[in-house]
């Protein structure tokens, strides 16, 4: 049925719908302090629906929101579920101990979390994915900043930082695709426009990196502690050059998928079913505990906790809480959409696109809240993107400016959402929860204050026609 057949509710029932999550939410953190907010969102879908129906929405609308919601979850969550089998095969085979073993030899702390960074930009750019980069180089990064003394949390900041850029600026990315498909934008076009913001936040974001890093160095390093993973690997894993280089073989797999536009999901399978076969004549184990491991996550007892710690994990029953997470926030994001709540709350600020300036930036915060309360990047882009493309046609500015914008706020942010897709899966896959990581995932929040900035000042904001940007416009504006 189309939702569009359904009145739009008052806006006081719009913003207790929204304003009860948040309330409840913080509360909670406050409190406790703890992310397991699976009942909280259940609370929140019931106070929604109640009050939704209390007031002459009916059960349909609710009921086709949840089934949105569970649909824009699907193609994700069963990425997530091959994350988690992927994972475990890449440590059977090698291909993860090997990065911490050789990665612990060869970074210097000082510049770990810049190092960080630029291989997870580099690995979300040729894939595309920063969830792929997230499941590999990120959990082997995690690995290694142990060893070294670096605090999880900033390296899971670094890791996330750098895969969000990336992925931005891959034109392989859905999200990437999807902006300027929204925007009518050409995809090049628009991803030249987002370097525009993205490059400076994340040269910020390395700056940062860099200060937070020089507290460490070779002299600080737990030398024992180094010496106890780099032989718990080596005894337990074969890491000469030779078998290093095969275990490799998964994550070219995955990179070479990505660049011939091959499902993600198809590549997650084949990269595990490589590195299955590797592990299996490499490193000597049968294929009925290949297939444990990819259920129940690696085990190994190395004979140290350390590295224990590091290797065991993975597996898709290992995601399951992340995957309950991420379809209770879909679901309730879904009702919002299909009820029309954020509808009616986008509708409340068209008073504030009356000029370009103003529009940029009512567009970047709404975006940035239908992601909190939709918990989908997908949907803070679409929803924001086609509400606010017509204003800024009428204006005159570059759709590629409007698709930009779509990115800035509602993708770059998106980790940043505890119980969203990416808040998820980075807390789930890194073992770093959203609230730890999210003050070093500088670019996550540096993006959309260049965006705001650029909006003020009107500078790299451009007419349709080339002949001016924003600020010529806005002096105009403010003339007449």
């Amino acid at each position: 049925m189309d939702t569009n057949v359904y009145k739009k509710p008052s806006l006081w029932v719009a913003v207790l719908s929204v304003l009860f999550l948040f309330v409840v939410l913080f509360a909670q953190v406050l409190a406790t302090g703890s992310p397991e907010i699976h009942i909280t969102l259940v609370f929140s879908i019931a106070f929604c629906t109640v009050l939704l129906m209390a007031t002459g929405t009916p059960w349909t609308a609710v009921e086709e929101g949840i089934m949105h919601g569970c649909k824009i979850a699907t193609i994700p969550m069963m990425i997530l579920m091959f994350i988690g089998m992927l994972i475990p095969t890449l440590i059977a085979c090698g291909t993860i101990p090997a990065l911490i073993y050789y990665g612990l030899q060869i970074i210097n702390p000082s510049v770990f979390l810049i190092t960080a960074a630029v291989i997870c930009m580099i690995s979300s750019l040729c894939t595309g994915s920063s969830w792929t980069t997230g499941g590999t180089f990120g959990v082997a990064l995690m690995g290694i900043s142990i060893g070294l003394g670096v605090p999880l949390a900033m390296t899971a900041g670094a890791v996330v930082s750098g895969s969000v850029i990336g992925d931005k600026l891959s034109p392989l990315s859905d999200s990437t695709n999807l902006a300027a498909g929204v925007c009518e934008t050409d995809l090049f076009a628009h991803i030249k426009s987002m370097l525009y913001t993205t490059v400076p936040a994340f040269i910020i974001a390395l700056v940062v990196y860099g200060v937070l890093g020089a507290k460490y160095s070779a002299d600080t390093i737990d030398t024992s502690s180094v010496d106890l993973i780099t032989s718990g690997i080596a005894a337990n894993f074969n890491v000469s050059a030779g078998y290093t280089l095969l275990s490799l073989l998964p994550l070219v797999v995955i990179v070479g998928m990505a660049m011939k536009k091959i499902s993600a999901l198809a590549a997650m399978v084949a990269a595990s079913l490589v590195a299955m076969v590797i592990a299996i004549i490499t490193q000597g184990y049968g294929i009925l505990e290949m297939m444990s491991f990819m259920n129940y996550g690696f085990s190994i007892d190395t004979g140290v906790d350390m590295v224990n710690s590091l290797l065991n994990r993975g597996g898709i029953q290992g995601m399951m809480w992340t995957l309950s997470l991420g379809y209770l926030g879909l679901s309730y994001g879904g009702i919002l959409e299909k009820t029309r709540i954020m509808e009616r709350l986008i509708d409340s600020m068209a008073t504030l696109t009356g000029n370009a300036r103003n529009l940029i930036i009512t567009h970047i915060f709404s975006s940035i809240i239908v992601n909190f309360i939709s918990a989908s990047q997908y949907v803070a882009i679409i929803i924001p993107g086609r509400m606010f493309l017509p204003a800024y046609k009428k204006i005159g500015v570059r759709t590629d400016v409007a698709s930009r914008t779509c990115e800035d706020a509602g993708t770059v942010t998106s980790p940043l959402v505890p119980w969203g897709l990416c808040g998820v899966f980075f807390a789930g896959t890194l073992g770093v929860s959203v609230l730890a990581y999210a003050p070093f995932a500088v670019l996550c929040y540096v993006t959309p204050l260049v965006a705001i900035l650029y909006a003020v000042t009107g500078k790299f904001v451009w007419k349709e026609d080339g002949s001016k940007d924003v600020g010529n416009i806005i002096a105009e504006e403010e003339a007449k």
